[in-house]
């Protein structure tokens, strides 16, 4: 009787050492995304993961998985939903199944410049639409800058009309559809891994993106052509699990809000460095042309393209597209 009152014992003692072992394991957040380390969100999932771990010891392992090596883009977003990984900073183009009002980052000439996309994202309208997709389990918690996008091909774009025909990659987005349609292009929807492979095969005659997207995918090396449109914003919106989120102790997400603070200022601090740094590598490269356009060559863009705002607006809402164009001023 003793025995098995003392096998008890130490079995409950066992389970109790366990218990206090499992208690002291770290909260993993497994950080997944799809571009290369030395871009802005490459480099700020980096410091997160420092300063996360510097700042809560032994409460939190941060686990980075860059270039696809996790989830790629079409994977990452359900994953997420699913708890298989915790944070996420997808395209603001890649938001549209869950709520309409963030196409408003995807329309064409909207915004002058990224002085101008940062202050209509610290704006109330801005803020607000982190928390816009709560109720389907997703929680913003700030917006990451990549840059203002180019247009690239192997044509010269100088005027809308250069565009007819050519194959357009775009991300799963209405709005950027759209956006070629008006000028004639074909727009075709295909993963970020797969768009050097596209353009190099010629299953696409071109793209859009921010110089350090084009550089660190080596795409300059398959277009011949790149436009200094900036005609949007790529831009990325750091998001987590809802429940995941707020199911941590209280202690550790006000921490972790702190160091996304941090992380924020600094990858938008570094986002226009990097894509000048690229721009200038590009150039050094001799692979492809850079076109800067006249004011007129872009107001005819511009020009072009704006039909796009007015067919969007029913979904987007015309206050929200008004607040955006008032960071222009």
């Amino acid at each position: 009787m003793f025995k098995l009152t003392a096998k008890a014992l130490a079995c409950a003692l066992s389970l109790s050492v366990a218990g206090l072992a499992q208690a002291a394991d770290p909260i993993v957040i497994k950080f997944s995304h799809v571009v290369a380390e030395h871009t802005p969100k490459g480099q700020g999932a980096l410091l997160f993961k420092k300063l996360a771990e510097e700042r809560l010891p032994g409460k939190v392992k941060v686990e980075v998985y860059p270039n696809s090596s996790l989830f790629g883009d079409g994977k990452e977003m359900e994953a997420l939903l699913l708890g298989d990984v915790q944070l996420i900073a997808p395209s603001l183009a890649k938001f549209e199944q869950y709520t309409k009002q963030l196409q408003v980052f995807d329309l064409p000439f909207l915004f002058n410049d990224i002085k101008a996309v940062d202050r209509f994202q610290q704006s109330p309208a801005g803020q607000g639409l982190l928390k816009s997709m709560e109720s389907k389990n997703i929680t913003g918690l700030g917006y990451w800058h990549n840059g203002m996008k180019q247009l690239s091909a192997n044509k010269a774009l100088r005027e809308p009309k250069d565009a007819r025909g050519l194959k357009f990659r775009v991300q799963a987005s209405a709005v950027l559809e759209e956006q070629f349609k008006v000028v004639r292009a074909n727009p075709r929807k295909m993963s970020f891994a797969e768009v050097y492979q596209g353009l190099q095969t010629g299953v696409v005659n071109g793209a859009e993106n921010p110089y350090s997207n084009i550089y660190s995918q080596k795409m300059h090396e398959v277009q011949k052509f790149i436009t200094e449109s900036d005609h949007g914003v790529l831009d990325y919106m750091l998001i987590t699990n809802t429940k995941f989120w707020n199911g941590l102790p209280e202690d550790v997400r006000s921490e972790l809000d702190k160091v996304i603070a941090e992380v924020t200022v600094e990858v938008n601090k570094q986002a226009e460095a990097l894509n000048q740094g690229d721009k200038q590598r590009i150039l050094d490269a001799k692979t492809s042309e850079i076109i800067q356009l006249s004011p007129e060559q872009r107001g005819m863009w511009r020009d072009a393209m704006k039909p796009v705002w007015s067919k969007f607006e029913g979904e987007i809402g015309a206050d929200l597209i008004k607040a955006a164009e008032a960071a222009n001023q």
